[in-house]
């Protein structure tokens, strides 16, 4: 048993996922760290709205994703070792394509913003920091771009120093704002997604010339944008991406201030987790663009289903954590985070199990139509859900809608998953 321990640990698949892991991890300390900095200092109130404006952020930044990143992962694993001028054609392409689109909706989003606020965020959020927010979202997009690119190719220790760096950076500015007493949502803003991709930036660039300069000479092929399945992907991952924040927008709406604080809390412990789900992931969706048959297809089941029991096992020990130690952690006034968290672990559970079919699916038979279907089902069911139990089960709504909605997502996912298996070669 040891023996095979060991020879498991030593795979390739193993170490990446490890040092991503061990990287994810730090980088939660420091999230964690943040969090707790700013929630000593700000009231529930102010935290809540800082809350709805981040997760409005995350969100937007997802969707015009445009399907690109299931393009590099897709794309780039099989290109690295036949054409680095294609490569490089394929990349420069992807980079304009996102970011021309993303300009162009981010100044309709800069525009209807103040509109959004008053007739749904409900805020009362400045114009500079709707402006903040807005400009956050391009860098967050060129950070993530750079990312799925580094992890694509394999650069995990490269793409982990980078982001360690420059989580320790905003760490000790943050204290710094806290010593001046000038810790405001604005300026929390500006250090979690303004100033992070910025010195994520600085950290890669040294030694990087001959790879810019590469990238600029490149010329653009239209085909390597995929269209129709960057497209349906984009449309089911920003789908699903909505849906999963439909519950924070929600609380706000029904003006649940207190309760969009304390909710917000709980949903940034959960998320932070999940950024283990994600190093997992990253590391086994270029493996999983490789698979070609039944065996390979196989293996690759039961690998990736060993790795996240690790994400899972962190979210079923949350539900084993005391109280008190949320209590000791965020302050008394935020005291109920910890039952709001528990009640959080069972649909990430699911979702977390969810994930071998949504790498199947996504990269190996390169059907993303399923997952428009089961985003889809889960976006519907956490507005009308939510909308309706919000009224009477106030911030525990969320957790038994989500839980549903994606137990009849997963459905699809196992149908499916089994369907364009035995579709493969031996």
């Amino acid at each position: 048993m040891k023996q095979r321990l060991f020879e498991f640990l030593k795979r390739k698949t193993s170490i990446d996922v490890i040092i991503n892991s061990i990287g994810n991890l730090i980088n939660v300390f420091f999230i964690a760290l943040l969090a707790l900095i700013v929630v000593r200092v700000m009231k529930p109130v102010e935290y809540g709205v800082l809350s709805v404006l981040l997760g409005l952020i995350y969100v937007v930044s997802n969707i015009l994703d445009f399907g690109v990143s299931a393009n590099i992962y897709s794309s780039v694993p099989n290109l690295i070792g036949k054409s680095r001028k294609q490569t490089f054609s394929f990349l420069k392409g992807n980079f304009i394509y996102q970011t021309s689109l993303s300009l162009f909706v981010l100044i309709l989003l800069y525009i209807f913003f103040p509109f959004i606020d008053k007739n749904f965020l409900k805020i009362g959020g400045s114009q500079f920091v709707l402006f903040l927010s807005t400009f956050s979202i391009i860098l967050l997009i060129w950070k993530n771009f750079i990312i799925n690119v580094l992890l694509a190719t394999k650069k995990i220790l490269q793409v982990n120093i980078a982001n360690i760096l420059a989580n320790l950076g905003i760490t000790l500015i943050l204290f710094i704002l806290v010593f001046y007493n000038s810790v405001t949502v604005s300026s929390v803003i500006f250090v979690y997604v303004v100033l992070n991709p910025i010195l994520f930036f600085l950290f890669l660039i040294p030694g990087k010339k001959d790879y810019f300069k590469e990238l600029m000479q490149a010329k653009i092929n239209k085909d390597d944008f995929k269209f129709k399945y960057s497209f349906t992907y984009f449309l089911s991952t920003q789908v699903f991406n909505l849906g999963s924040r439909m519950d924070l927008f929600l609380l706000s709406f029904y003006g649940l201030k207190v309760g969009v604080g304390l909710f917000g809390l709980s949903q940034k412990i959960i998320l932070t987790i999940l950024t283990t789900v994600v190093s997992v992931t990253q590391i086994l969706s270029p493996d999983f663009a490789r698979v070609k048959n039944k065996k390979q297809a196989f293996h690759m089941f039961k690998t990736s289903f060993v790795y996240l029991l690790i994400p899972t096992g962190i979210y079923l020990f949350l539900l084993i954590t005391p109280n008190q130690v949320f209590s000791f952690m965020f302050t008394k006034e935020y005291a109920e985070t910890a039952l709001i968290t528990k009640s959080l672990v069972i649909p990430y559970v699911l979702f977390t199990l969810t994930n071998i079919g949504t790498l199947f699916l996504l990269y190996s038979v390169r059907k993303p139509g399923y997952l428009f279907t089961s985003s889809m089902i889960y976006l519907i069911g956490m507005t009308l859900g939510c909308f309706f139990f919000i009224p009477k089960l106030v911030v525990y709504a969320p957790s038994y809608v989500a839980s549903i909605s994606i137990f009849l997502g997963m459905l699809i996912f196992i149908y499916a998953t089994f369907k364009e298996y035995w579709k493969l070669p031996k």
